[in-house]
C-alpha cells in the first residue's frame, strides 16, 4: 500500500495529507482510525476513550482543521484541557498540522492576560486552553464562543482528578446550543459519564481495545523487592539500560526529594518534579528533561499531568500509584509513536494485593521479572567503555594525550598502561562491591496482611531485634518477614497470610497493658 493511503482512506484531503507527510507520519494510530472518519463524516457527538501519547490530538485536530480552513475569523473550536504544557503541546500540533490553513492560540494561566486577548482579537478559529483561565477570559467578555461548533475535551478524566468539573461545567453554559462535543478519556470515571449524558446529545462512544486499556507498545513488569531495597533495585535498573531516558513515579512530595537527593549523590542526572515547585522551575526542569541535559525525571502524579514525551524508555513505578487509573496513566506516558517503551513496578510485599488488583482492572498482563546481578551490571559497563573509547579511536580525540600515553608506555607494557588508567578512571563504576545485595522475599499468592505489635523503640526494639522476638516463638524465616516499621511504642510487620495466622496463635496469650500483644492492622492504603 502506498505511503499515506492509510490516512487518505480516512477522509482527509490532499492538503492534510501534505501536512501529515511533511510530519513524517506514515499510518495512523488506532485513535486516529476510528475517529477521524467519525468526526468528519457524521453529524454527532463522541466519546473517545483515548490516553496521551496514542496520537489523539491529530485524531481531533485534522478533522478541526479540515472543517473550519477558510471560515470567517470566529472562534469555531475550543479545546479545553487540564494543564498549560498540554495546552502548548496540543497547540503545537495543530498550527504544525494546519500550515496556516487555520490559526490557533493557547491560553493558561501564568502568561499575561491581555496578551491572550489581543491574540485573540487578532482573530484565531481555533483556542486551546485550560479551565480556569478560559472562564476569566469570558467573564471578561474577552472569549466570544457564540460562533462555536466544535467543543473539545480533552483528557476529561483529569481534569476532573484536578478539580475542574465545576469549571467545566459553566464554560458549557457559555457556548451555543447546538455544536459538536468531542470528549477524550483516557478513562470513564462516574462523573464523566454524568457529565457526557448531561451535555452531550446520545454521544457516540469510541474505544481502540475495550479489553486493553494500557498501551500495547509498553512491556509491563514488575520485581519483588523490599521497601529498603528500592534505591539500589532502581540504580540496577539505569545502570543496565545503555541509554536510559525515564520517568520514575513516587507517592509524595516528601518521597519525590528524597529520591531525587539520593540519585544526585549517587552520580545521576536527576531532577524532581512536585506540586510545590514553582512555575517558572517547573518549565525549566521539563526543558532539561527534553534536551536530555538531565535522563531521569522524578515526579508525582499530580507533579507530572500534561507532561508529554515521546521517546520515554522507562516509566517505574517506585511505588504503586493509589488506583488503577493512575496506573494507566502512569505506564501510557512509555511505548509512545510506535517505540517501544518499558513500565517497571516495584512491589514490596504489602503492595502484592495492590497490584493484583490493578492487573484486574487494567486487564494488564505484568510479568515477574529478576532484577540484573551485579556482575551482569559491571559487564554492561565495560562494554560501553569499549565502544566509547573505539569512537574516541575513530574520531582521532586522543591527540592531546599522547605524551602521557607515550610517558606512560616507555617504562610499562602498553596493557599495564591502559589498566591502570581504565581503573582510575572507573573504579567506582566497575566494582562489584559497590551495589549491595538486595534480598529476596517470598510473596504468598494468596496475600498478605499487615500485623501491629505493642513493643516499639521504647522496649528497646529495632528492626532486627523484632524480627528475632517473633522468631523466637514462631519457627519462620527472616525473609517471611517485610517492611518492619518501628515507631516509639509499637512496630508494625507484613506477612503472608499464612504465616500471620501462626504468628498470631503462637502470641495469643502475650499481653501489652491487659491487650493482645500482636494483632492484625488495617492495611496501609
Amino acid at each position: 500500500m502506498e505511503t499515506l493511503d492509510e490516512f487518505r482512506q480516512l477522509g482527509l484531503s490532499e492538503k492534510a495529507l501534505e501536512a501529515i507527510r511533511n510530519k513524517g507520519f506514515e499510518k495512523p494510530s488506532p485513535i486516529q482510525k476510528i475517529t477521524i472518519p467519525v468526526i468528519l463524516g457524521e453529524d454527532v457527538d463522541i466519546i473517545a476513550q483515548a490516553q496521551t501519547g496514542t496520537g489523539k490530538t491529530a485524531a481531533f485536530g485534522l478533522p478541526i482543521i479540515e472543517k473550519f480552513e477558510g471560515k470567517s475569523d470566529v472562534i469555531n473550536a475550543l479545546v479545553l484541557v487540564p494543564t498549560r504544557e498540554l495546552a502548548l503541546q496540543d497547540c503545537d500540533e495543530i498550527v504544525s498540522l494546519a500550515e496556516k490553513r487555520i490559526y490557533a492560540v493557547a491560553v493558561y494561566g501564568g502568561q499575561s492576560i491581555s496578551e491572550q486577548k489581543r491574540r485573540i482579537k487578532k482573530g484565531v478559529q481555533v483556542v486551546v486552553g485550560t479551565p480556569g483561565r478560559i472562564l476569566d477570559l469570558l467573564k471578561r467578555g474577552d472569549l466570544n464562543l457564540d460562533n462555536l461548533s466544535m467543543f473539545v475535551l480533552d483528557e476529561a478524566d483529569e481534569m476532573l482528578n484536578m478539580g475542574f468539573i465545576d469549571d467545566i461545567e459553566a464554560i458549557m453554559k457559555y457556548t451555543p446550543k447546538e455544536k459538536r462535543t468531542l470528549l477524550f478519556s483516557a478513562t470513564m470515571p462516574d462523573r464523566i459519564v454524568k457529565l457526557a449524558k448531561k451535555y452531550m446529545k446520545s454521544p457516540k462512544k469510541l474505544e481502540v481495545d475495550k479489553t486493553q486499556p494500557t498501551t500495547g507498545l509498553t512491556d509491563q513488569i514488575y520485581f519483588e523487592v523490599r521497601e529498603s531495597d528500592k534505591f539500589d533495585a532502581l540504580t540496577r535498573i539505569i545502570d543496565i539500560e545503555p541509554e536510559f531516558y525515564g520517568l520514575i513515579f513516587c507517592r509524595t512530595r516528601n518521597d519525590v526529594d528524597v529520591l531525587n537527593t539520593k540519585l544526585i549523590e549517587r552520580g545521576y542526572a536527576s531532577e524532581g518534579l512536585h506540586g510545590e515547585i514553582t512555575q517558572a522551575q517547573r518549565e525549566k526542569t521539563l526543558a532539561r528533561f527534553r534536551k536530555r541535559y538531565i535522563n531521569i525525571l522524578v515526579a508525582t502524579d499530580v507533579a507530572a499531568r500534561g507532561i508529554d514525551i515521546v521517546d520515554l524508555s522507562h516509566v517505574i513505578n517506585y511505588s504503586l500509584p493509589q488506583d488503577a487509573e493512575s496506573y494507566i496513566h502512569r505506564i501510557g506516558r512509555t511505548g509512545r509513536a510506535g517505540k517501544q517503551g518499558t513500565a517497571i513496578t516495584f512491589v514490596s510485599a504489602a503492595e502484592y494485593r495492590k497490584l493484583n488488583y490493578v492487573q484486574k482492572v487494567t486487564k494488564s498482563n505484568i510479568r515477574k521479572e529478576i532484577l540484573p546481578a551485579a556482575e551482569d551490571i559491571v559487564a554492561v559497563k565495560k562494554e560501553k567503555i569499549k565502544d566509547e573509547l573505539f569512537d574516541i579511536i575513530k574520531k582521532k580525540a586522543y591527540t592531546d594525550y599522547l605524551g602521557m600515553a607515550e610517558d606512560l608506555i616507555a617504562i610499562n607494557s602498553p596493557e599495564v598502561a591502559l589498566a591502570s588508567l581504565l581503573r582510575l578512571a572507573f573504579k567506582s563504576q566497575l566494582e562489584v562491591s559497590n551495589y549491595q545485595e538486595i534480598r529476596t522475599f517470598r510473596v504468598d499468592t494468596k496475600g498478605t496482611t499487615r500485623l501491629f505489635i505493642g513493643l516499639g523503640k521504647k522496649d528497646g526494639m529495632t528492626p532486627r531485634k523484632l524480627s528475632e522476638f517473633i522468631r523466637k516463638e514462631v519457627k519462620i524465616s527472616d525473609n517471611h518477614i517485610d517492611d518492619i516499621l518501628v515507631r516509639d511504642d509499637f512496630s508494625f510487620i507484613t506477612v503472608s497470610f499464612t504465616d500471620a495466622e501462626v504468628i498470631l496463635k503462637a502470641f495469643a496469650r502475650h499481653k501489652s497493658d491487659g491487650k493482645p500483644l500482636i494483632t492484625k492492622a488495617k492495611p496501609r492504603s
